[in-house]
């Protein structure tokens, strides 16, 4: 017999109530009474909402305090000052990637994300050690959550030699995306920090994620060598740029044009809707046909002691960010935290249709607006078909 889960009174997208079968992990009907006779499973959901499955495109999985009880934050202003603070930090307090990452994605999955993009660090001091934990967590949780690990110099790739060594060794190692960090501010060498990232895509066959920190004309600059790359190279569709502070410059038409090139070539955004930082307009970048997805950025970590590993939070924040106050806009930022993270992730049947895979979270409100300012905590959620949370707990332990 099948594995089925029939979920019955649910409201798909704050729609109508009805029901959603669930047939060896992919959604096989809805309506009322979905063939649901027979059902191994079935869950009532008393007329809560369903979406899909929330997603995190852009984390730190590797370093997060959580569960570590709470630590001081003492890093400067530069980004200097958090690199070498995180540096000391992962000495003093025996950050275990593997331990860490698993502490914070039972947190993720509580919350109803269902597939996750991490930057894992690859450094001299270091080594290969966050990319072998996070690659362990995610083996042992796979049953449970997506993973994808960015092989990330967080500490520059070119100023410290052997860093892109270890890259190299981390991407042969499985890591599935390329990861760049500001090649004007951090390596001082766009060329061949470009250079460097662009080769090990190629050689690899694997998709780049870059850090972009860099703001106004430095950050644009940067980001103008990058669309010349993937034009160069036929990378469209291949690129993402995370952060992109440079798009909230001043300069409003440049900005524009700048997006305006992004969706030419297909190059993704993924932003953290930060409140102290310039930021793209999400209206903007979907309107010119730019993806932009969302990212909590690093939690409870030694850049940031904020965040609940929430994606509802994140859309939360991407709508205080944009000043989306009207329903239809608050909608758009739930899109960026589902929809739009499953095209960068490129995560294949995704959705709430016939044929997708049953990654659902069920949780209450009368209308997705409501679910995103209240961000209740009852939340059951389905991954590839099984029930992995229900109520806001945990199936099992995961951690």
């Amino acid at each position: 017999m099948s594995d089925t889960l029939l979920i019955r009174n649910v409201r798909p997208a704050g729609g109508t109530a009805t029901d959603v079968l669930v047939r060896d992990g992919r959604i096989a009907a809805i309506g009322p009474g979905a063939a649901g006779a027979g059902a191994e499973v079935t869950f009532d959901a008393g007329g809560r909402l369903l979406i899909p499955g929330l997603v995190e495109a852009h984390t730190h999985l590797d370093k997060s305090f959580w569960g570590m009880g709470w630590q001081r934050h003492t890093a400067g202003p530069t980004l200097i000052d958090k690199i070498e603070t995180e540096r000391r930090n992962r000495r003093e307090l025996g950050i275990d990637a593997d331990r860490q990452s698993g502490r914070l994605v039972a947190q993720m999955v509580r919350m109803g994300t269902t597939h996750i993009r991490s930057h894992v660090d690859v450094d001299t001091e270091t080594g290969l050690a966050g990319i072998e934990g996070v690659m362990a967590m995610r083996e042992r949780l796979k049953n449970v959550i997506d993973v994808e690990i960015v092989a990330f110099a967080q500490s520059g790739l070119l100023i410290r030699p052997g860093t892109l060594d270890l890259v190299d060794r981390a991407m042969a190692m499985g890591a599935e995306v390329v990861g760049g960090l500001d090649p004007c501010a951090v390596d001082r060498d766009p060329k061949g920090h470009l250079d460097a990232i662009f080769g090990l895509a190629q050689k690899y066959g694997r998709p780049l994620d870059i850090h972009l920190h860099e703001r106004g004309e430095m950050g644009a600059f940067s980001m103008e060598l990058t669309l010349e790359r993937v034009r160069a190279l036929g990378m469209q569709g291949k690129v993402a740029i995370s952060h992109a502070f440079c798009l909230g410059m001043p300069d409003v038409d440049h900005a524009r044009r700048l997006i305006d090139e992004l969706a030419a070539e297909r190059i993704a955004l993924v932003t953290t809707a930060p409140a102290a930082s310039p930021a793209p307009s999400v209206t903007a970048c979907l309107k010119a046909g730019v993806v932009i997805a969302g990212g909590s950025d690093g939690v409870r970590d030694s850049w940031n002691p904020y965040g609940m590993g929430d994606m509802l939070e994140r859309a939360t924040l991407v709508g205080l960010r944009n000043n989306f106050r009207r329903d239809e806009e608050m909608e758009l930022a739930l899109d960026v935290c589902t929809y739009q993270g499953a095209k960068v992730m490129g995560i294949a049947d995704y959705g709430l249709d016939i044929g997708c895979t049953a990654d659902l979270v069920i949780l209450p409100g009368e209308t997705l607006c409501e679910a995103i300012v209240e961000r209740p905590g009852d939340r059951t959620v389905v991954k590839r078909g099984k029930i992995v949370a229900r109520h806001g707990e945990l199936a099992q332990p995961i951690a």
